[in-house]
């Protein structure tokens, strides 16, 4: 039997809309939010509205315009270059508070609506290094949650320990791997599907898809 309700944490890319998936076969409702923080690319936004439509999802937009103000970095200003950080420093695209204002306010909206459950596609496994991105800040946020409102939320992280190949794979058994492919936005540069294939998301993202496809392959070759 389906679980309650749940709202995710939506910006339609890869993971999100992998989770997307994912929380329509355990949910029996789902509600998606999506933060408008000035990034730097408005598509990302219209993509995950296409997205939540196309599905049949409630969905809201909420301005995080404050967080742009707060937080300059290469998501939100067009002048600073994306780049990997220096030595074992965060790279360019951090944004410092995203995930954890993103899931505050998405538990308040959770609260709103009677939702326990949270969903969010952060992983721990194939990730930039963002700090916000852990296992251990999800689950001490979580607590957080629940003491600030007295209830019950459960933050729901489905990809925390799957490489990008591993996502792929459970878009392919959700149902969803050519639509996740095409119909997504992970690049940096703002081109949907495969990306400009030159930025790190890309990069990240393709080789997973390949290295995905080849193993199946693979095995498909064993089997017969």
């Amino acid at each position: 039997m389906k679980q309650e309700k749940a709202i995710i944490v939506f910006s339609g890319g890869q993971d999100s809309t992998t989770c997307l998936f994912w929380a329509k076969e355990r949910f029996k409702e789902i509600e998606a939010v999506t933060f408008d923080y000035g990034q730097r690319h408005s598509l990302e936004i219209e993509c995950a509205m296409e997205i939540a439509k196309e599905l049949g999802v409630k969905h809201h937009i909420l301005d995080m315009s404050l967080l742009n103000q707060l937080a300059p970095n290469a998501l939100t200003r067009d002048d600073i270059k994306v780049e990997d950080g220096e030595d074992g420093g965060l790279p360019s695209t951090f944004v410092p508070g995203r995930n954890l204002l993103f899931l505050s306010f998405a538990g308040v909206l959770a609260s709103q609506v009677g939702a326990k459950h949270i969903v969010t596609g952060v992983c721990e496994t194939d990730f930039s290094g963002y700090p916000d991105c852990r296992d251990i800040f999800v689950k001490s946020l979580n607590v957080t949650l629940n003491l600030s409102m007295d209830t019950t939320f459960v933050i729901d992280t489905p990809l925390m320990w799957l490489d990008k190949a591993q996502t792929w794979e459970l878009a392919d058994q959700l149902g969803a791997l050519e639509f996740v492919r095409e119909k997504t936005l992970t690049c940096y540069n703002g081109v949907i599907a495969d990306g400009c294939g030159e930025c790190p998301a890309c990069k990240l993202r393709n080789k997973g898809l390949e290295d995905y496809l080849t193993s199946s392959k693979s095995i498909e070759g064993v089997t017969l």
